[in-house]
């Protein structure tokens, strides 16, 4: 089980020690269950810590006694975790996906270039961000992951889907993609 640190939140006075105090007591009947819902969704320990603190804060800032604490039903408490677990979730992948849209034609154009090749890499890098816009949503989030480097059990992972389901995409997409290219007459392994 995750360590319950102190929340920096917590009020201060008489009624402070009995709120911390009814939170503890709550904490320790159903740390178990918080623990459960962020293993359901493949949380990792610092994720469950974390995860553990916000719903240490939202039962806080919602009860805000510690008489409605104590008699807290543990559907709230699910539900309060899950709430966490997701805004976590949620969370990390839109960071993913602004890294992603930054990195969207997944090619780096070196500074020390020659014009030539500069104007060369731009107009392949055009292409390629025209080609994957053809593709199909799933397939072009997918390849356009793999593009930025990402693992293809990390794509899965992130997007909540199964690894063979994502494999599929990602052949299929690069599949699509190379056909998209070779139709503009343009094959990304004779310009290397």
């Amino acid at each position: 089980m995750p360590a319950i640190a102190q929340s920096h939140a917590t009020p201060t006075g008489c009624d402070g020690d009995a709120v911390s105090a009814a939170l503890e007591q709550l904490f320790s009947r159903y740390a178990a269950l918080v623990q459960q819902v962020a293993r359901q969704r493949n949380l990792s320990e610092d994720d469950i810590d974390e995860v553990f603190q916000d719903v240490r804060i939202r039962l806080w800032r919602a009860l805000a006694t510690g008489q409605k604490i104590a008699v807290t039903p543990p559907s709230y408490v699910y539900r309060t975790a899950v709430s966490a677990a997701l805004d976590l979730i949620r969370r990390r992948q839109a960071r993913r996906e602004e890294e992603i849209d930054r990195h969207q034609n997944g090619l780096a154009i070196a500074a020390t270039a020659l014009p030539d090749q500069t104007v060369e890499a731009e107009e392949l890098a055009a292409r390629l961000v025209e080609a994957l816009t053809l593709l199909d949503e799933p397939r072009r989030l997918v390849v356009q992951m793999h593009l930025a480097g990402y693992h293809r059990c990390e794509i899965a992972e992130l997007l909540g889907w199964t690894e063979p389901k994502t494999r599929n995409l990602l052949y299929r997409g690069l599949a699509d993609l190379r056909a998209r290219l070779e139709e503009q007459r343009l094959n990304p392994v004779a310009s290397k």
